[in-house]
Formats: structure tokens, sequence, C-alpha cells
């Protein structure tokens, strides 16, 4: 009997992809993963960030521990606090003072989930390792879960070939309904769960409280920028990003706009009124750190510049093995540098890299 680690998260994705090992046939072990300290959600005078005293990393904990009981199935966990904090946290913090859109996320599947959490699973004795990620392995290839509306092969992308051998996604073939009929089914305390959002480091709640922490905030002009007027303040660059439009409340104004560009050197957040402006539009793109899974390079394939985004056709001129111009002349809307663009050929996720520039008419974007 072949044995499986999995990944136990106390959501209902990965406490159904227990199930469907168990019913495979497989020895599953849970091994849950405490990646944050829930003291450091506190704010500089040491009062929790958050509306209650619970971390929730350690609901999530519980919730784990209850399914695998109703399971059977042996839970350990594991801190990977440490290794966090170095590579996806200050990597996170260091493109915020860039002024970039970094994405967590990513990086956290890169160097913990498919890195730490495999060194820790092998001492388990797992032949493989399994996680509740919508997405499909075939034929050492990465595929799209058959959910559309849950695939996250866009999150997987910078998971290096190498990493995803002996991985199973035991979900990737089902729809997120099932799923949680599923858990029903079985009486699981996170059939009803609601799906985490957020940055998983500090949950949904008082980012901006949470951030100051550690990036004080430096307030600066908000610029109209087809009328070059100053209309009010921002409170800190880092705050906003690329074609945000909710919760900018700024200068007590409240029509439509839209975050279109900053000037870090001048601290300026630049907004527009219009619906439909330029500003955010852009024809091609430089992406670098690029992890590539496809079997050779290709010249054209579909792209996401963002994780709920439709594909985009686009034309790929190598500059090297790490860095890529990536074209597409019928134009996107806010493009984002720090941002992930994750390459598609039909179902196969063919790898990506973070934006690193943005461009329109063969010049970089001044405002970007």
């Amino acid at each position: 009997m072949k044995t499986v680690v999995i990944g136990m998260s106390g959501g209902v994705d990965s406490s159904v992809a227990a199930i469907k090992l168990l019913d495979q046939g497989y020895k599953v072990i849970g091994l849950f993963m405490r990646n944050w300290d829930a003291l450091v959600n506190n704010d500089i005078q040491g009062n929790p960030t958050l509306d209650n005293n619970i971390c929730p990393q350690e609901e999530d904990y519980n919730d784990a521990i209850s399914v695998c009981e109703k399971l059977n199935i042996p839970l350990h966990r594991v801190d990977f606090v440490k290794e966090y904090w170095d590579y996806v946290f200050t990597y996170f913090l260091d493109e915020l003072k860039k002024g970039r859109t970094p994405n967590p996320d990513i990086m956290c599947n890169k160097y913990i989930k498919f890195d730490m959490f495999v060194k820790e699973a092998k001492k388990l004795g797992a032949d493989y390792i399994a996680t509740g990620h919508y997405a499909r392995m075939q034929d050492g290839k990465l595929l799209r879960g058959i959910d559309s509306n849950k695939d996250q092969t866009y999150f997987l992308s910078q998971v290096s070939k190498e990493q995803l051998k002996n991985v199973l996604f035991p979900i990737g073939e089902m729809e997120k309904k099932e799923v949680r009929e599923i858990a029903l089914r079985y009486g699981l305390i996170t059939a009803k769960k609601k799906d985490s959002t957020g940055i998983c480091f500090i949950g949904e709640r008082n980012f901006t409280n949470f951030l100051k922490n550690y990036l004080p905030n430096q307030p600066g002009d908000v610029v109209d920028i087809d009328n070059n007027m100053k209309i009010g303040e921002h409170i800190g660059l880092m705050h906003y990003t690329i074609g945000q439009r909710r919760g900018l409340n700024i200068g007590g104004c409240k029509d439509r706009m839209f975050v279109v560009g900053k000037d870090l050197n001048k601290n300026i957040l630049y907004i527009s009124f219009k619906d439909d402006n330029e500003y955010l539009l852009s024809d091609s793109c430089i992406v670098d750190t690029i992890n590539w899974l496809g079997d050779k390079k290709i010249d054209k394939c579909s792209a996401k510049f963002r994780y709920r985004q439709a594909d985009n056709d686009v034309e790929l001129d190598w500059i090297n093995d790490n860095e890529v111009l990536v074209k597409y002349p019928q134009k996107v809307k806010a493009v984002t540098p720090g941002q992930a663009c994750v390459f598609y050929n039909g179902e196969e996720c063919l790898g990506g890299g973070i934006i690193k520039e943005v461009r329109k008419n063969n010049e970089k974007l001044w405002y970007l």
C-alpha cells in the first residue's frame, strides 16, 4: 500500500481530497503547516489586529483535527514560520517597497508547500504528496482543474517540474459543488466552511493596520491624471493596486474612480474618473523569473495576467531563458508589475513568471 501525505489546511477542499485518497486505497497521513505566528498579528502596542484573539490559522488547525479524527487518519503538525518569513513574507515586503503588487500565495507554493512540505512528508514515509488544489497532473503535465471557476493552476505556476513529480491533486477532476456534497455526506465540520480569501498570513481583516508594523505609511498626493490636478491624499502607495476602484475613499469624493498609476519617486498616486481610459491599457510587458513547464519554448499561446481573468492570446519574444517580452496587440487592461503572468496551451499550464515592466507602443509606461 502506497503512502500519501496530504496537506490538511482545515478547509473543505483538503478534507475531501483526503476522502478521495482513502477511497483509492492509499494509506493517508495528514500534515498541517503552521506558517505564521499568531502573535505577529498584534499591532505595535501588542493589541490584536484581528476581530478576535484566535488567529484564523489556529481555527483551521482545530478543524483539520476534527476532520482527521472523523476519517480516522493521523494528523501531524509542522512549523514553517521562519521559512515562510524568509522566503515569502520578506519577498512580499520587498515587492511592496518597490511599488509593485506581489502575490505571496504563489511563492508559498514554490518555497513552502512544494518544497519544505515535501521534505517533511518524506520523513513520514510519503510515496506521494497531495493537496486540495483544483488542478490535474497528466503524463507529467500540469492541467487546469475541471471546475473553471476554481482552477488554481495560476497559483502553481512557479512550482517546478521536479517539484510536481509524485504530486496528486485528488479533487482536480471535481466541481466545487460535488466537493461540498461529499463533505456534507461525511458530516465534516468543513462542509459549509467559507473558502479562505485575502492574504494567507492575516486572514481577511485589517490589512492596513497589520502592514504598518512593517512598512510605515507614507502619505502623498493623489493626482487626477487627466487634468493633472491634486484631488486628495493617499495613505501609502503600497495600499493600492492598478485598476483598483473600490475602497479608495480619497478626498471624500464619491465619484467612480480608478487607480491608473504610481510614481514611487514623487510618492504620487494617479487616478482617473474615466471608465474607459487609455491609461489602464497596455499592449506588451516584460516578464521575468520564468518557470517553464512546457516541453519546449513556444512563441504563441494564451496568458492570464490576473487570477480571475479570461485568457488572452499572446506572442512571446524570448529575451533569454529567464525573461520574455509578452505581446498582446489587442490590448489588456490593468496589467500590473509584480503580479504573475501565467501561460497556457489549451488545458495545459505552461508555467509563468512575474511581470517586470508594462509597455505600450514599445515604450515603458511612465506612470507604472
